[in-house]
């Protein structure tokens, strides 16, 4: 039987990680500015996460919601207390398309409507309701496209009166656009939306799957502009690897009961991984790294001839090569380095947040080499 084709593959094998590192078949060593799309939060194989996951696996793997989980409870308590929202809920699941597809199912029941926002260029996951909230017809099929999705325009707040008529239910926005290349909106313009929402009884579902977990210097990106969302979904750094999701819910919407379901959602191995993940934040500090870490990515950046400014925060940034230089594919093939990309020249930088002076120097000795070529 063979492999249902769904990314286009590099030649490359990884057998060892640790850290910011990876080790192919043949020792080869590469340095992953990229986290697997932003899943890892901590660094490969992080001691306290490989020590929690064995334990735990040591005790028991699985079982059914249909019992009591404490450790479902110990995450998320210590969620509410790192992520600034003790009164959510929590509503655990295994994937952000999954976390988007339950958070839009729940506008949904709340407020007894169909319609859905998203904004140009949006990526919201691969599931029925999650494709057609996102900006990209080539992956949306005929049976997800009856979705009643209206796509608004990205940090156009005139755009937004006429747009959430009687029709909308739920708004759905990236804290920062990852797929779409690395773009914020606007402080102003997630204050006025929220404002708007809550005065046109529409739920607001920001996703922060990929700028999560601490990945912009705090909890989740939408806090820096001070909103506070009814909905919020998250996944990819949660678990480091692990596959996690969940929901966070607002204290007037939890009230609710009966309305989601999960079986492997909160099992005993996902748990112990994102408490892991949590713990790590915590001791090692990483949100104040990944903003210290950002300051040095930007200056070694601005020294680079020929590319746009940097756009996103902490270690979510992304920035437009020059046309000429496939810079991704020369800092792979040359200097053994994951980075991303989005559409035809965006670069996308989502290293770990534990990321250091060894591995920046590595990534500024490659860009440097580099930028002689473009001067050359």
């Amino acid at each position: 039987m063979a492999l249902f084709d769904v990314y286009k593959l590099q030649p490359i094998t990884p057998v060892k990680a640790s850290g910011s590192w990876l080790w192919d078949e043949k020792g080869q060593r590469y340095l992953d500015f990229y986290g697997g799309h932003a899943v890892i939060s901590i660094g490969h194989n992080h001691p306290h996460w490989v020590d929690a996951l064995q334990q735990q696996l040591s005790r028991i793997s699985f079982y059914s919601n249909s019992i009591q989980n404490p450790l479902q409870e110990a995450l998320a308590e210590r969620l509410a207390k790192q992520s600034g929202y003790p009164d959510y809920s929590l509503f655990l699941c295994n994937s952000g398309a999954e976390a988007n597809e339950n958070a839009l199912k729940i506008a949904s029941f709340i407020t007894g409507k169909a319609g859905v926002v998203a904004f140009n260029k949006s990526f919201h996951g691969r599931t029925s309701a999650a494709v057609a909230a996102t900006d990209n017809p080539k992956i949306v099929a005929p049976v997800n496209a009856g979705h009643q999705v209206r796509f608004l325009p990205w940090n156009d707040i005139s755009a937004l009166d006429a747009g959430l008529d009687e029709s909308i239910g739920a708004v759905i926005i990236e804290g920062i656009q990852g797929v779409g290349g690395i773009h914020e909106p606007d402080a102003s313009f997630l204050q006025e939306l929220e404002r708007l929402c809550q005065q046109r009884n529409i739920l607001l579902i920001l996703d922060e799957v990929q700028s999560g977990c601490g990945r912009t210097g705090q909890f989740f990106a939408h806090q820096w502009a001070g909103i506070r969302p009814p909905l919020i979904t998250m996944a990819k750094g949660m678990g480091n690897g692990f596959p996690v999701g969940g929901v966070l819910i607002s204290p007037d919407i939890a009230a609710w009961s009966g309305m989601l379901g999960t079986t492997f959602g909160g099992n005993y191995l996902a748990c112990a991984a994102a408490l892991a993940v949590l713990e790590v934040l915590e001791q090692e500090n990483l949100l104040e790294n990944a903003l210290q870490q950002e300051q040095v990515i930007r200056q070694m950046l601005a020294d680079f001839p020929g590319i746009s400014p940097v756009r996103g925060r902490g270690l979510m940034l992304g920035f437009e090569a020059p046309e000429h230089l496939p810079l991704k594919k020369l800092l792979l093939e040359q200097y053994h380095i994951f980075t991303g990309e989005a559409g035809l020249r965006t670069l996308r930088l989502l290293p770990s947040l534990a990321i250091g002076a060894e591995e920046t120097s590595y990534l500024a000795e490659a860009l440097q080499q580099l930028s002689k070529e473009v001067v050359e």
